[in-house]
């Protein structure tokens, strides 16, 4: 394994450039057709030092050197912000970076997605500790099966689904088919965002690391941890491998523990997340640190959209908390588990008997979405122009916890 990671300090872009180098030594990609996975706008990463450092070490030697962009459900994006994202110009991109192709993943899209191999239901029932016991079809983005090498470029994270994130999550759900991706978000679900996020071994990574196993392509992954903006470790292995070492550094440092929980919660969704899809976020990681009956507010003026691809659906079942959907599966049978899942992270864990739905905490939005609409989807509304921030700051004595950035850090109260 090539490798460095600090616990205090960052990366330069010098580490990057040799790091990278050696990791193209060891494996060669001379004359080979090569693939780089990516992730988009909605997580924080220097995808620009690794696009140059990339091209730099082997984008002369190589046969083919093209990006896929590991959207899983979200809207596609547009050249212009692919090369926005990658840090360079149209004119550096007409010119020096012209031999390079950049793809958005098409989840739904038949014709660019293929079988690579069954997971069965023997498989699935150990894996998932008798959760599910459903024949799992590894549905994939094609395209991958056009070249020699496959490298993933991408951040490891706490994550509601899988634990962390990263490795090769960026096959499944990145690039993956609806099967999988809704058969991986419902176990998350099932689970619950409070068991999952932040653990490293969960069900649903045994699930993804099997489904790994049917790409039998060379893989290198660059598992990278960003803290504070700024790059704080840097793994180069097997999917598996460099996964591993960069979750444990990402739990070191993406998780903050607190005293107490807190009755008040104000998060800041950061312009990266453009709608509730992925602003859901906000309360993902904050939801653990939630007092009983206590109230999250996720604050995001920029965001007018529940979401932008599976918004219709939303509207028509609204959030829940999962026992809502658990205890009457058959009235939901046409709606895809992923959107299932979402909604019952977002309202996060609470009761449902005899009709009657308790959730444990009370999720509010403050954005631009009318208070007709979130009551519609039977979330809170708070009108944003009322909310003074300098107000939240600096109240934890108090219960009142205020998060500039939320998303990314996973916030947990601390065990007695």
């Amino acid at each position: 394994m090539i490798k460095k990671g600090l616990l205090e300090g960052y990366l330069s872009e010098e580490d990057v450039l040799n790091l990278t180098d050696k990791a193209f030594q060891e494996i060669s990609v001379k004359d080979r057709d090569v693939l780089i996975i990516i992730p988009d706008h909605t997580r924080t990463a220097p995808l620009d030092i690794f696009f140059k450092a990339i091209y730099d070490a082997v984008g002369e030697n190589v046969k083919k050197l093209d990006y896929l962009v590991a959207l899983g459900t979200h809207p596609p994006i547009s050249k212009e912000d692919i090369l926005e994202l990658v840090g360079i110009s149209y004119e550096e991109y007409s010119q020096k970076y012209s031999k390079i192709n950049f793809y958005n993943h098409e989840w739904n899209n038949p014709l660019n997605l293929v079988v690579a191999g069954t997971i069965s239901k023997e498989q699935i029932f150990e894996i998932s500790n008798g959760l599910m016991k459903d024949d799992v079809d590894v549905t994939i983005n094609k395209l991958v099966f056009n070249y020699d090498v496959v490298t993933i470029v991408g951040p490891v994270f706490p994550h509601e689904v899988v634990g962390f994130s990263g490795g090769n999550k960026y096959f499944f759900p990145g690039i993956s088919g609806p099967d999988v991706i809704n058969f991986t978000h419902w176990l998350g679900a099932v689970i619950t965002n409070i068991k999952i996020n932040g653990t490293k071994d969960t069900p649903v990574r045994r699930v993804i690391d099997e489904a790994g196993s049917f790409l039998r392509m060379d893989k290198i992954c660059f598992s990278f941890v960003v803290h504070d903006e700024k790059l704080s470790g840097l793994f180069i292995d097997t999917p598996e491998k460099a996964w591993s070492e960069a979750a444990d550094l990402s739990e070191k440092l993406h998780i903050v523990y607190k005293d107490k929980p807190f009755k008040k919660v104000l998060g800041i969704a950061p312009k990266m997340y453009d709608d509730i899809w992925t602003a859901g976020k906000v309360m993902y990681k904050l939801e653990p640190v939630m007092a009983d009956g206590g109230e999250l507010i996720i604050y995001a003026p920029h965001i007018s959209e529940i979401s932008y691809v599976h918004g219709k659906i939303l509207r028509e079942i609204g959030y829940h908390v999962r026992d809502y959907f658990l205890k009457q599966m058959d009235k939901f049978s046409d709606v895809p588990r992923g959107i299932m899942a979402h909604s019952t992270h977002v309202k996060g864990i609470g009761t449902f008997e005899n009709n009657i739905e308790i959730p444990r905490v009370n999720v509010c939005l403050a954005t631009s979405i009318p208070e007709d609409v979130c009551e519609g989807v039977n979330l809170g509304y708070v009108d944003y122009k009322t909310i003074d921030i300098e107000d939240w700051k600096n109240r934890e004595d108090e219960g009142i916890l205020f998060v500039p950035k939320a998303g990314e850090i996973l916030h947990r109260v601390m065990e007695t």
